[in-house]
């Protein structure tokens, strides 16, 4: 028998980056035809010269998510408060998730009586650094300037983490949760609602359905990957052809305080994403930016940029949001001033 079911039409949903990478070229055609082929070229250039790293970067972490890895972030949250926290700002530098994704995963730990502290230092370390974003930073910034990262994405979470612990009993951290958490979304995939579960199976693939899982990550991740660098190429090279050299060193360039303060303050509402970031810093720093100045813009900017936000946003009262914001701030700049000293 024939099935009569109606189904309800899927929404197609746009897309702004894909709109962005087309609109680009066609207005840049209006104003100054004849920057569009080279514009088009040093992108194409760019994802050649990164291609090795966005490849090796998808495989890990269709890898991590086919194999479950996901599940050891659970070991964070058990032990001392201490040792919680280190181990949290450890994991969430190293795990291949965004922010929102692990809203689940956050919330079900904040329910059982998992420290704020131990979940602050998390949040704090996660967006910042993960493998992908390692590779990519390493291919275009350089491996010192991925590891100072890596670190810094560290250190970031043990200061707030311990932060927090301190002044745990103020009245910033008492009662720290919202009542009814919210979903958010952002990157190539999605949380479900559910916590993480199940077992770790590093050969996953004589399971069909982590095989599916690897298929499906490795093709919305290299997506999710290459609309943002094919986009971030694209405005660094008009970055460089069109913005003075000059006036970034003026601004951001130099020694002191001053630029590093600056790019904390700028990074944290011009932030696109971390992937995006990445080929923006390079086109700053040809042109003048202070080592300092990058540092403070790519930490400040990672924390406060909107997915990582409305993951910590969406579970907490608005002065804990606040404090979340003002350690990623204070973490930042000190992180630029001691990236500085050393570069």
């Amino acid at each position: 028998m024939a099935d009569t079911t109606q189904q309800t039409p899927k929404s197609w949903k746009v897309d702004k980056a894909w709109v962005a990478i087309l609109l680009i070229p066609v207005i840049v055609a209006i104003f100054d035809v004849a920057e569009v082929i080279p514009m088009l070229t040093f992108a194409a250039g760019a994802i050649g010269h990164t291609g090795i790293f966005i490849v090796f970067a998808v495989l890990a972490v269709a890898y991590m998510k086919a194999t479950g890895a996901e599940n050891l972030l659970a070991k964070a949250f058990e032990g001392r408060e201490t040792y919680m926290i280190v181990m949290a700002a450890f994991m969430g530098g190293m795990s291949p998730f965004c922010s929102c994704e692990v809203i689940p995963f956050i919330a079900a730990m904040l329910a059982v009586g998992a420290p704020l502290s131990a979940v602050m230092a998390f949040w704090l370390a996660s967006p910042l650094m993960d493998p992908a974003m390692f590779l990519i930073t390493a291919g275009t910034l350089g491996y010192p300037f991925a590891i100072a990262k890596a670190i810094a994405a560290v250190s970031l979470g043990l200061f707030g983490g311990f932060m927090v612990k301190t002044f745990a009993k103020s009245a910033v951290f008492a009662d720290p949760l919202k009542n009814a958490p919210v979903q958010s979304c952002c990157g190539a995939t999605c949380g479900d609602g559910k916590p993480l579960q199940g077992q770790t199976v590093w050969k996953f693939w004589p399971h069909a359905d982590r095989r599916v899982m690897f298929r499906d990550t490795v093709v919305e991740n290299a997506l999710f990957l290459g609309k943002w660098l094919l986009l971030a190429y694209m405005i660094e090279a008009l970055m460089l052809r069109y913005i003075p050299a000059d006036l970034v060193a003026q601004v951001l360039g130099g020694e002191g305080i001053g630029p590093i303060l600056l790019g904390a303050l700028v990074g944290m509402p011009a932030y696109l994403n971390g992937f995006a970031a990445v080929p923006m810093v390079s086109a700053l720093l040809d042109q003048g930016m202070s080592n300092g100045a990058a540092m403070s813009f790519v930490l400040a900017g990672g924390v406060s940029c909107i997915p990582a936000a409305i993951a910590v946003w969406a579970l907490v009262k608005p002065r804990v949001f606040a404090a979340y914001l003002g350690l990623a701030l204070v973490g930042a700049i000190i992180a630029g001033f001691a990236w500085n000293l050393i570069a």
